[in-house]
């Protein structure tokens, strides 16, 4: 794939709105449990194999029309968060490995999906900006509804927000670990500074 593909009108405007109700209202939402780089932003995770997408689903049903469509068929291992920045939240530049706690040395992800399921009206800021190295490869204005995949290799970031309102999207590390790899991945678990629950 080049660098990063977008598509548009993914859910129907019901799935949507339902994404934003459930996630908004789930107990694990809370200050965001990823690291220094995410900036006064919220959110919890679920980390995954492919084996446990039925028990995700089964915990998380308003979570399966996403990764119907985005998750990839030759990735293994998932990392799923949430992500809500309002006025005052950015990401700063950094490159997705949030497995390596699981898995201290492991490569960057595949790809990267992004669904974009809530922003502010008329928002400035909040883009997503991809590099690679120092060169900058994307900048992407946020759209409702659009599925974002880019480079898990790629150094990224989200501008700064300057709108009040929400911006929520819908974020899925994807990995293709090898055998032993995989072997250091939960099957399921849920992180978040609400609540630790492992299964």
């Amino acid at each position: 794939m080049k660098s990063y593909q977008i598509q548009n009108d993914i859910l129907s405007r019901r799935r949507l709105s339902r994404l934003w109700d459930k996630i908004h209202a789930c107990p694990y939402f809370a200050t965001n449990n990823l690291n220094r780089d995410f900036i006064q932003t919220k959110g919890f995770s679920v980390v995954f194999r492919r084996e446990g997408i039925g028990m995700v689903e089964e915990k998380f049903p308003f979570f399966k029309p996403y990764l119907d469509v985005a998750l990839q068929p030759d990735c293994n291992a998932f990392y799923l968060n949430p992500l809500l920045l309002t006025e005052g939240s950015r990401v700063d530049p950094h490159i997705d490995r949030s497995l390596r706690s699981y898995c201290k040395t492991i490569n960057p992800p595949q790809v990267v999906s992004v669904l974009y399921v809530r922003l502010p009206e008329a928002m400035v800021g909040g883009e997503l900006v991809l590099k690679a190295g120092k060169r900058q490869v994307g900048c992407i204005t946020p759209a409702a509804n659009a599925l974002v995949y880019f480079q898990g290799d790629l150094t990224h970031s989200v501008n700064p927000v300057k709108t009040a309102g929400s911006r929520l999207s819908l974020v899925c590390e994807q990995y293709a670990l090898t055998p032993a790899e995989l072997e250091d991945i939960p099957l399921m678990t849920i992180e978040s500074r609400a609540r630790a629950i492992a299964f």
